[in-house]
C-alpha cells in the first residue's frame, strides 16, 4: 500500500469563486466558522478588496499588482521549515527539531494567520485579515513572529536532532 495520501478531501476542495485558487479556498474553509462559509468568504473578498486598494498606492516596483499574490507571499514568508516535537527518550522529555511537511506547513501557516487575526480585537475582521496578510507579505506582523519564534526554539534545541527518527 502506501502512495497518495489526502485523497478525498484534496480532490473535493473547490476551487474559490473569484480568484479560482485551492489555497484560498481552504484558506477560508479554515477560517470559516460552525459551517457558515458565505461569512467567511464575505470577510476574506472583503480583505482582499482591502489589500488591492493598498496595492493602488504602494510605489514600490517590485511590489506585486494582485491580492492573490499578496496572499500567497504571506503564506509562503509564514510557512516553518522545522519545528519542535517532544520526543520521550529514557525517562526525560526532548523538544526534537524536525523538518515540516508541506502539507503541514500550509496548515501551521494558516492557523497562525487566523490566530493573529482573532487575537487583534476592535476593529472589522476583514480589516485585521487584511493587515495581517500585507504584513506577513512584508515578512511582519504576528503571525510571522510566531514563525520566528518555532525556528528560533528548533535552532535552541539542535542539540537533540540526534533523537529524531
Amino acid at each position: 500500500m502506501g502512495g497518495k495520501r489526502f485523497t478525498s478531501a484534496e480532490m473535493q476542495l473547490r476551487p474559490d469563486p473569484r480568484y479560482g485558487d485551492r489555497a484560498l479556498s481552504r484558506f477560508i474553509n479554515c477560517l470559516m466558522r460552525q459551517g457558515r462559509k458565505s461569512v467567511a468568504q464575505r470577510v476574506v473578498y472583503d480583505a482582499m478588496d482591502i489589500i488591492q486598494d493598498k496595492l493602488g498606492k504602494e510605489t514600490a516596483p517590485e511590489a506585486p499588482k494582485e491580492a492573490i499574490e499578496v496572499f500567497r507571499m504571506a503564506v509562503e514568508n509564514v510557512k516553518p521549515f522545522v519545528e519542535v516535537r517532544s520526543k520521550r527518550v529514557g525517562g526525560a522529555n526532548y523538544q526534537v527539531p524536525l523538518p515540516v511537511k508541506q502539507k503541514r506547513a500550509q496548515s501551521l501557516a494558516y492557523r497562525w494567520i487566523i490566530e493573529a487575526v482573532r487575537g487583534e480585537k476592535g476593529r472589522p475582521i476583514a480589516n485585521r485579515l487584511a493587515d495581517e496578510l500585507y504584513g506577513a507579505a512584508k515578512k511582519e506582523g504576528k503571525a510571522m513572529t510566531t514563525r520566528d519564534q518555532t525556528h528560533r526554539m528548533a535552532e535552541a534545541n539542535r542539540a537533540y536532532a540526534h533523537f529524531a527518527n
